[in-house]
């Protein structure tokens, strides 16, 4: 799940940031780039939810698992950032300039905390015995035992 939601998220991503950015730079759709972020929100938590069942399947615990700790640390940042968003929203605390430099403030962190998720696959990735050589090892033992 989380391998199709991650890009999913990251998609939408890319496209609020460009209206984010386009709405401080020219003012131009706005309705645009203040939905973009609800629904990027909406996407996060849909992976939070999900990644901590699945740190609970894998780990025991639903957050704050010793293999993930430091990421799930940064995460509740993130999301404090994106829901603090929300609440500026949907209470009018903040000017729409100030709405979006939030947004840009919870994407910077989102970018961040990506970042740690992918370092963390990439070093188990090479932490990993390679399959290949298992299979290799596999064939010229079976081969040895054959002579």
């Amino acid at each position: 799940m989380q391998g199709l939601l991650a890009p999913v998220q990251f998609l939408i991503f890319g496209i609020s940031l460009y209206l984010v950015l386009n709405y401080l730079r020219t003012g131009e759709y706005h309705d645009a780039a203040i939905w973009s972020v609800v629904v990027k929100t909406i996407a996060l938590y849909t992976i939070m939810v999900t990644g901590a069942i699945w740190e609970k399947v894998v780990f025991g615990k639903y957050l704050f698992a010793h293999s993930f700790f430091w990421e799930d640390v940064f995460s509740m940042l993130v999301i404090a950032l994106h829901t603090a968003y929300l609440v500026a929203l949907f209470t009018g605390s903040l000017t729409d300039r100030e709405l979006m430099l939030l947004a840009l403030a919870a994407y910077f962190t989102y970018v961040i905390n990506a970042g740690q998720f992918i370092w963390k696959l990439r070093m188990a990735r090479l932490e990993a015995p390679p399959k290949t050589a298992a299979v290799s090892d596999q064939n010229t033992s079976d081969q040895a035992a054959a002579a």
